[in-house]
């Protein structure tokens, strides 16, 4: 009866990671992460006040974001296929897409450790990460039209 219960248990865990969906898993995680860059964003453009505290805040939820991209769980083979602005460039280029993607985290951890004491340093740090951003957007993904 244990046996059973350990068993069922250990199905009940891998049922859901084996029907999670990459394409959707991957669409969240740019999601929350336009919506972090965009508050910033905000900050920096004056839309918003520079509160340090809470910018700092947002760029530990910016990191943990990073953190949790894995290029190959977040796009396996086959995953090009279907809604997705994913380009192919991505499977062409794994290293690349990979490099990028590195890049982007050591801007975003440099952020974090900067922790930004005013509008001037935070532009700087958005800056970086704005360009990371960009450079991914151009190559590796299919503009919508």
């Amino acid at each position: 009866m244990r046996k059973l219960v350990i068993a069922i248990s250990m199905l009940a865990v891998a049922v859901p990671a084996a029907l999670a969906d990459p394409i959707l898993d991957r669409q969240a995680l740019m999601k929350e992460r336009g919506k972090i860059v965009g508050g910033l964003s905000k900050v920096v453009k004056g839309e918003e006040s520079f509160d340090a505290a809470a910018v700092l805040t947002q760029l530990h939820a910016l990191q943990a974001n990073a953190e949790k991209f894995d290029a190959d769980a977040l796009f396996p083979a086959g995953s090009d296929k279907g809604d997705t602005t994913a380009a192919p460039k991505i499977w062409e280029d794994m290293a690349g897409f990979k490099a990028a993607e590195d890049k982007y985290l050591a801007n975003v951890k440099a952020a974090v450790a900067a922790s930004p004491a005013d509008v001037d340093a935070l532009k700087t740090q958005v800056g970086a990460i704005g360009s990371d951003c960009g450079t991914c957007h151009q190559g590796y993904r299919i503009k919508k039209g």
